[in-house]
C-alpha cells in the first residue's frame, strides 16, 4: 500500500468540498455535459457553438471580424478557434472572406450557419435555465456578478 498523505500539511481545506477550485470544477463538468448533450442532437459540439455564437453576436451589426476577436471573446486560442472555424466552413456554416489588407480572413455566418444557431442559442439558454433554476433570483444575479468580476472582460463586447 502507498504511503498516507496528510493533507493538513499540503491543503488548506478539511475536505475538497471546500475548496472552489473542487466546486467550480465539477459545476463546469455538470454543466458543460449537460449543454454537450444537448447541441449532439442539432450536430454542433460545444466549442462550434461557441464559435457560431461569438460569430453572431460580433457580426449582429454586419461589422466584419478577424478571427483573433473571436479567439478573445470566446477565450479560445487563436490556433484551435481557426481548426474550429476551418470545420464550420466545411459543414457550410460559415465563409471567409478575405480581408481588405488581403493578410487575413473575415469568418461570416452563412444562412445555414444562422438558422443552425437560431436552434442551438434557445436550446443552450434552455438547458442553462434548467441548470442554473435551484438558485433564486437574486442568487443569480451575484451569481453573474461573480462571474463577470471572475473572468476580467467586460460584461458586452
Amino acid at each position: 500500500m502507498g504511503k498516507k498523505i496528510d493533507f493538513k500539511e499540503i491543503s488548506l481545506h478539511d475536505t475538497p468540498n471546500e475548496s472552489s477550485g473542487f466546486l467550480l470544477w465539477h459545476i463546469s463538468t455538470a454543466w458543460r455535459s449537460s449543454i454537450e448533450l444537448r447541441l449532439k442532437s442539432i450536430g454542433l459540439t460545444h466549442p462550434q457553438f461557441v464559435i457560431l455564437a461569438t460569430l453572431g453576436w460580433l457580426t449582429r451589426k454586419g461589422d466584419k471580424v478577424a478571427q483573433i476577436l473571436i479567439s478573445k471573446m470566446s477565450g479560445l486560442d487563436p490556433n484551435t478557434v481557426s481548426q474550429i472555424i476551418r470545420g464550420l466552413e466545411q459543414k457550410g456554416f460559415l465563409t471567409r472572406e478575405k480581408s481588405s489588407d488581403g493578410r487575413a480572413k473575415n469568418p461570416m455566418l452563412t444562412h445555414k450557419g444562422s438558422e443552425i444557431l437560431k436552434k442551438a442559442l434557445p436550446a443552450v439558454e434552455t438547458k442553462d435555465a434548467e441548470f442554473f433554476r435551484s438558485l433564486t433570483v437574486e442568487e443569480k444575479e451575484c451569481m453573474m456578478g461573480i462571474f463577470q468580476k471572475l473572468i476580467h472582460k467586460p460584461a458586452d463586447f
